[in-house]
């Protein structure tokens, strides 16, 4: 009986072990199904979080049509792509376009070689918008109208039915432009706008042409009308007709504050990306044209203006008091100006 006795517990706790194995397999499986689940949850989210920015970059790539301009590193800045707000460029959307501003003094040959620039069928120069007191008021309506020009907003004669390569306008230094020279230059600098600068060698011959332009503002010799440039030999030979009297008091003092002001502008702007080109040389060597389709990144054509000249030949010929006039500058830094320095 005690053998009996002592062999039921034994038989119990054999038979209890394996009702309990199971629970225990079955809570190590559920732990081992939970962290593979997990496990698989975490990868699927990860390939999720991948897919959107896959597509977001194809989508960029896909937004730039415009490929890159094969152009050197410095020469970036100096490149752009408008986006006209009045009209669709359309198949011009993808043409690099320059930015560029002639600065120059009345009556130097700006408005003749602006002329020869808007012969060019990818160059569009607006003329000289600032001669308008309202669009240089102040530096904000400057930069308003420089930003109107610059994303081909302006239109004018000057606007092209080819893809334009190079826009910009004339700048005389009298118009704000001296007056506002740092916001002006830190302006250029940042959208890349490039300065060809254009003077009058003979200061002299500026001066004659001044005085007889203003002269014909109040007398109209032409039909009763007042015309800065003719397109005819007629024309030009009505112009010339008028002799203008210079005052020689004055006449060493004005051709000093000109020099003067033409050097202050070459000094302010000299950081700027830009050409400086004499009248008298583009009229001698037309191959100083060539260096500006260059300096524009435009294709060198042979540009040619209607614009005809109203002064010919030798000074005295133009001038009242010339005796007076040579008595004033002999001796003096300007005496070259006296001489015929182009036919």
């Amino acid at each position: 009986m005690g053998d009996e006795h002592s062999l039921i517990p034994k038989d119990s706790f054999v038979f209890k072990l394996p009702k309990k194995s199971p629970l225990v397999l079955r809570m190590v499986v559920l732990m081992f199904v939970m962290v593979c689940a997990v496990y698989i949850c975490s990868i699927c989210l990860k390939q999720i979080g991948v897919v959107p920015s896959a597509r977001f970059l194809n989508v960029e790539v896909f937004e730039k049509p415009c490929p890159e301009p094969n152009i050197e590193l410095w020469d970036i800045p100096y490149v752009h792509y408008p986006k006209p707000k009045t009209y669709n460029r359309e198949e011009c959307s993808c043409s690099p376009v320059r930015y560029f501003a002639i600065l120059s003094m009345q009556r130097s040959g700006s408005g003749w070689f602006e002329t020869l620039l808007n012969n060019h069928t990818n160059i569009s120069s607006n003329g000289e918008i600032f001669s308008v007191k309202d669009r240089r008021a102040n530096v904000s309506t400057i930069f308003e109208t420089l930003d109107k020009v610059y994303n081909l907003d302006w239109l004018s004669s000057a606007s092209k039915n080819e893809c334009t390569s190079a826009v910009g306008l004339k700048w005389m230094l009298n118009q704000g432009l001296m007056k506002h020279q740092e916001e002006i230059v830190e302006y250029f600098k940042t959208r890349g706008v490039s300065a060809i600068f254009l003077f009058r060698r003979n200061l002299l011959r500026r001066m004659i042409s001044v005085l007889a332009n203003s002269y014909d503002k109040d007398a109209k010799l032409l039909n009763g009308t007042h015309k800065s440039h003719v397109h005819s030999p007629k024309e030009a030979e009505i112009l010339a007709r008028y002799k203008p009297l210079i005052n020689t008091t004055l006449l060493i003092a004005d051709l000093k504050q000109v020099q003067e002001m033409t050097t202050k502008a070459l000094s302010y702007f000299n950081t700027t990306r830009h050409i400086f080109l004499y009248y008298e040389d583009v009229v001698k060597n037309r191959t100083r044209l060539d260096d500006v389709q260059e300096f524009l990144k435009v294709p060198k054509l042979n540009l040619k203006s209607r614009q005809v000249k109203i002064h010919h030949g030798p000074l005295s010929q133009h001038v009242q008091n010339w005796e007076e006039v040579q008595k004033t500058l002999k001796g003096t830094g300007f005496e070259n100006f006296l001489l015929e320095d182009y036919r």
